[in-house]
């Protein structure tokens, strides 16, 4: 399997002097998930957390719903080429010999009776480590797919001093970015400020999809009194996803997209963005969040 980081040889310049030494940079390999043994879709990933990855890429797409959906999750031989060579691993290098694990590949199988989204088994894309999906059939999609309605979850409030001490938290927690910079984190807390899980991933949604996926796999779905904290902006997939696995509130360091707010507002979740400090922006869905409006203001 392949390794979290990988040294690389760099020339070092500080203050006008040069030097060679090696570097800690973090992995990035082509992960493809495949469903019931039918090829979906190519992700950009940190190696590790695999299966996890795969199974929250299914929540987040409604295929999957719960820990019973899932008959196995199984790494693949590597793929050949056509005259039997080595494939490539998505950086110009043979990946082993033909028919060798790469473990690159991931097969998803359901459960007997699990009823697919036909979207599921159509769709077949690339997905790097930026991307997003975008448009209002999308938005329309997650709001009438989603399993678990946010406007439906037990009530939650969560006050802005402790949404405040969570960007430290999971910074704490990033024990690969301390190694290398290159690495997005998402992390759950409860609505106590309490860390749950973290992932740190070169995608910001895979690092999500790693939370998701472990919390199908352990039975802890929907995440409906969990709060989660995005190291990056909060994308339209990013909100998709929270909104798909049940979360009510997501939180953000950086700016949220407005496709990602009309998500939130449409489907009732509490979106918020330039979490630093005791600042904080609050999108949509600001009933979660006790406001305290100084004397004077209305």
């Amino acid at each position: 399997m392949g390794r979290v980081t990988e040294r690389r040889k760099v020339i070092r310049i500080r203050n006008g002097t040069v030097s060679a030494r090696p570097d800690t940079l973090v992995a990035e390999e082509p992960l493809e998930i495949r469903l019931n043994g039918k090829p979906l879709a190519i992700t950009m990933r940190t190696p590790g957390d695999d299966f996890a990855l795969a199974a929250g890429f299914l929540v987040s797409e409604g295929a999957l719903g719960g820990q019973g959906d899932v008959q196995s999750i199984v790494y693949c031989a590597g793929a050949t080429h056509g005259d039997g060579s080595p494939a490539d691993d998505g950086a110009g290098a043979p990946s082993g010999p033909p028919g060798s694990n790469t473990y690159n590949v991931v097969d998803v199988r359901t459960s007997p009776g699990v009823v697919l989204p036909d979207i599921t088994l159509e769709r077949n894309v690339y997905t790097t480590s930026s991307c997003g999906l975008c448009g209002k059939a999308s938005l329309d999609a997650v709001r009438t797919t989603a399993r678990w309605p946010i406007a439906d979850a037990p009530p939650l409030r969560v006050d802005p001093e402790l949404l405040a001490l969570l960007p430290d938290r999971l910074r704490a927690a990033q024990r690969v970015f301390d190694r290398t910079g290159g690495l997005h984190a998402a992390a759950l807390f409860t609505e106590d400020g309490e860390l749950l899980d973290v992932r740190e991933d070169v995608g910001r949604h895979n690092a999500v999809d790693k939370l998701v996926g472990r919390a199908l796999q352990n039975g802890d779905l929907p995440l409906s009194r969990a709060v989660l904290l995005v190291s990056g902006r909060a994308s339209f997939e990013l909100a998709q996803k929270a909104v798909m696995a049940g979360i009510p509130v997501l939180a953000a360091v950086s700016a949220p997209s407005s496709l990602a707010v009309d998500l939130a507002a449409e489907t009732g979740l509490t979106l918020v963005g330039f979490l630093r400090g005791s600042s904080m922006n609050v999108y949509a869905g600001e009933h979660r969040i006790p406001l305290h409006t100084p004397a004077g203001r209305g």
